[in-house]
C-alpha cells in the first residue's frame, strides 16, 4: 500500500475510515475558506468568530438533545417553545420572586425536566407519537410564554448574564492575548496528543497491530495546528473577550454525551431503540424508560439552551425560540443523522450545525438579505441529504453513509432456521452499538 493511500485510509482512525468518512468536516472548512476569500477576510477575524460561537452556541446545545431524540426514532417540535417558556420563567423568578441568579438556572432546569417527563410520560407510556406530542407542546408552551410574560420583555440581572455574555477572564501576565483561553487550547492540544497515545496503547495490549507511527504523527500535528489556530484566534479578540462562557457548556456537554452515547449501555439502548425497536425490547432493553428518557432530556437541554439565549439578550421577550427547533434538525441531518433512527453522531450534529452557522453568518457578511438566506439554508439542507440518499441507492459514496458505517445494520435478517416447538427459544436480537 502506498503511503497516501496509507494515510487516507487511518488519518482519523479505524480500520473503516478515511478522509471521505470526513466530508462534513471538510465541507466546512471548504465554506469557511470561501467566504473568507469573498468576505476579504472577515469570517476569520477573531471578533467574527467569537460572535458567530455566542450567537449559535444555544442552537448546538439543542441539537446534542435533538441528535438523541432522532436516534430513538422520534422527532421533537416544541424545543423552541420550551426554551422560550423556560427562559421567561426564569427571568420572571429573578425580577419578581427576588431568585438569586444561581438558584434560578436550577429552576430553569427544573421546568424542563417537568416538561420532559410530561412529554415523555405520553409519548412512553400512552403511546401518542412524539410529533402530535411535541406539536402540542410547541403551542401550548409558546402560548404559555406569551401568557406569562404578557408578550413583554422581562430583563435579567448581570450576574445571570454570564452564561451567555459572558467570557473567560483576563488574568496573569500581559501577553497580548488571553490567557486562559491560550491554557484551555494547551489542554485540549495535550488531550489529542494523550489519546492518540492511549489508543496505541490499547492496540498493543490487545496484540492488535497499532497504525504506522508517521501516520500518529501526522493526525496528531493536523488536530495540535488546527486548535492552535482556534485557540489564538480566540485569544487575540479585543481586550474583554474571550472564548465565551457558553462555549465553555458547550464543549463540556459535547464531551459528556458523546461518551455517554459511545461508552455505556444507556447510549447503545438508544441506537438499539431506534434502529429496531422490537429486536432490542426483546433484547432486554426497557423500550418505555429510553424514549422516556431522551424526551425529558431533550427539554432539559432546551431549558438550558432558552437561559443561555436569555442570558446573551439581556432579557426574555415573547419572540424568543421561534423556529429553533427547525435549525436544531437541520444540524442533526446535515451532520448525519438517519430519519429513519438509529443512526447519528453527537460530533456530526455539531459539525451540521457549525456548517449551517457559518453559512448563515457568511451570507450576512456579504450582505445578503434575510429572505435570501432562507432560501439559500433550505436549498442546502435539501440538497445536501437529498443528496446522499441518492448517492447511496447509486452505490456511490455517500457522505452520511460513509460517517455512520459503524451504526450500519442489516434491514433484513435472515430467517432462522425451523426447529420443533420443543426446542424452539425465543431469538435474541443484538443491541446495536
Amino acid at each position: 500500500m502506498s503511503r497516501l493511500k496509507e494515510l487516507q485510509k487511518n488519518l482519523f482512525g479505524g480500520t473503516t475510515s478515511n478522509a471521505r468518512q470526513f466530508g462534513m468536516i471538510f465541507t466546512l472548512v471548504a465554506i469557511v475558506v470561501l467566504f473568507q476569500i469573498l468576505t476579504d477576510g472577515l469570517t476569520l477575524r477573531s471578533d467574527n468568530l467569537i460572535a458567530l460561537f455566542q450567537q449559535n452556541s444555544y442552537i448546538l446545545i439543542l441539537a446534542i438533545g435533538m441528535l438523541m431524540v432522532i436516534v430513538a426514532g422520534h422527532i421533537d417540535l416544541s424545543v423552541g417553545s420550551i426554551a422560550a417558556f423556560a427562559g421567561i420563567l426564569v427571568a420572571k423568578s429573578m425580577a419578581e420572586w427576588n431568585l438569586p441568579w444561581p438558584v434560578a438556572i436550577l429552576f430553569g432546569l427544573a421546568i424542563g425536566a417537568i416538561i420532559g417527563a410530561w412529554q415523555g410520560f405520553w409519548v412512553a407510556y400512552i403511546g401518542v407519537p412524539a410529533f402530535i406530542v411535541t406539536l402540542a407542546g410547541m403551542l401550548l408552551f409558546r402560548g404559555g410564554n406569551q401568557f406569562i410574560g404578557n408578550a413583554n420583555t422581562i430583563p435579567v440581572p448581570e450576574g445571570f448574564r454570564q452564561i451567555g455574555a459572558g467570557f473567560l477572564p483576563e488574568t496573569g501576565p500581559n501577553t497580548g492575548y488571553n490567557n486562559l483561553t491560550l491554557l484551555l487550547g494547551l489542554a485540549a492540544a495535550v488531550a489529542v496528543v494523550w489519546r492518540e497515545l492511549q489508543a496505541r496503547k490499547t492496540r498493543r495490549d490487545m496484540n492488535a497491530e497499532p497504525i504506522p507511527m508517521w501516520i500518529s504523527i501526522v493526525r496528531m500535528v493536523v488536530m495540535v495546528g488546527a486548535l492552535a489556530f482556534v485557540a489564538l484566534r480566540f485569544a487575540s479578540g479585543r481586550v474583554g473577550t474571550s472564548f465565551p462562557i457558553s462555549g465553555i457548556i458547550l464543549v463540556a456537554l459535547v464531551l459528556a454525551y458523546s461518551f455517554y452515547t459511545r461508552n455505556t449501555a444507556g447510549g447503545r439502548h438508544i441506537y438499539a431503540v431506534g434502529g429496531n425497536s422490537r429486536a432490542a425490547e426483546l433484547s432486554g432493553v426497557k423500550l418505555k424508560r429510553v424514549n422516556f428518557m431522551v424526551m425529558m432530556n431533550m427539554s432539559i437541554l432546551a431549558a438550558l439552551a432558552g437561559m443561555i439565549f436569555v442570558a446573551r439578550s439581556a432579557a426574555s421577550g415573547p419572540q424568543d425560540g421561534n423556529g429553533w427547533e427547525l435549525d436544531a434538525i437541520a444540524a442533526v441531518f446535515i451532520g448525519g443523522a438517519a430519519v429513519s433512527g438509529g443512526i447519528g453522531t453527537i460530533s456530526g450534529s455539531i459539525v451540521g450545525g457549525l456548517v449551517m452557522a457559518v453559512l448563515n453568518n457568511g451570507l450576512q457578511l456579504m450582505g445578503v438579505g434575510t429572505d435570501r438566506v432562507q432560501i439559500i439554508k433550505g436549498l442546502v439542507l435539501l440538497l445536501a441529504v437529498a443528496l446522499d440518499v441518492y448517492n447511496k441507492k447509486q452505490g456511490r459514496f455517500s457522505i452520511i453513509g460513509s460517517i455512520t458505517r459503524s451504526f450500519r445494520r442489516d434491514d433484513t435478517p435472515a430467517a432462522p432456521p425451523k426447529t420443533s416447538d420443543a426446542d424452539r427459544e425465543p431469538a435474541k436480537a443484538p443491541v446495536a452499538g
